[in-house]
């Protein structure tokens, strides 16, 4: 007997929208949706541990994304999250323990995309899943904040210094193992390129 999909939980306020990325990614995944913060966590306490990967729409009525995203880690769950929102980022971000951060509109592909990377991270270590968090929050604030805004950002350096002391123990890493696999390879070439 074949092992089930990933199951992927949508949380969007905008049942159309939800039912669409759904939609998109009912050929590779099992889907769920949850049509607000609430449900989400009812979704949760259901399949809490089946739950692999979260695309969480922020900025929704009665119970937000940012307080489902506090309630996920805050119970532990072991998941990946993405934010798919209209909320441009701001420097409040860095605090937020969201794995990728879109911001809508997002095509199928992106959507599919980032819903195979989540589920990719999730197999390396805790390191290296912080270090692909916080290079996402970088290349957000790079495309979204002036050069000036960031140089003048005390949390901004703080996340810089961060990535590069992750990045530095990763290629440590990468030199003491002698390996032919290609998936460990393509991650450290995705670090090199977002250098």
């Amino acid at each position: 007997m074949s092992e089930q999909p990933p199951l992927v939980l949508v949380v969007e306020d905008e049942p159309d929208l939800a039912d669409l990325y759904a939609a998109w990614l009912g050929d590779e995944y099992r889907v769920r949706t949850a049509y607000g913060g609430h449900e989400a966590l009812d979704q949760l306490d259901e399949a809490e541990d089946e739950v692999a990967a979260i695309l969480l729409d922020r900025r929704m009525p009665g119970l937000s994304g940012d307080e489902v995203l506090t309630a996920v880690r805050d119970r532990g769950i072991n998941c990946r999250v993405a934010m798919v929102t209209a909320v441009e980022p701001d420097f409040d971000i860095l605090e937020m323990g969201f794995d990728d951060y879109l911001v809508k509109p997002v095509t199928s592909d992106t959507l599919r995309d980032t819903v195979e990377g989540l589920l990719r991270r999730g197999e390396y270590d805790t390191e290296v899943q912080e270090l692909f968090s916080l290079t996402s929050k970088k290349a957000m604030l790079e495309s979204e904040k002036s050069a000036s805004d960031l140089a003048d950002n005390e949390e901004y350096q703080e996340l810089t210094d961060r990535i590069a002391e992750l990045r530095e123990r990763a290629d440590e890493s990468r030199d003491a193992v002698a390996t032919g696999d290609e998936d460990y390879e393509k991650l450290f070439q995705d670090f090199d390129t977002d250098a």
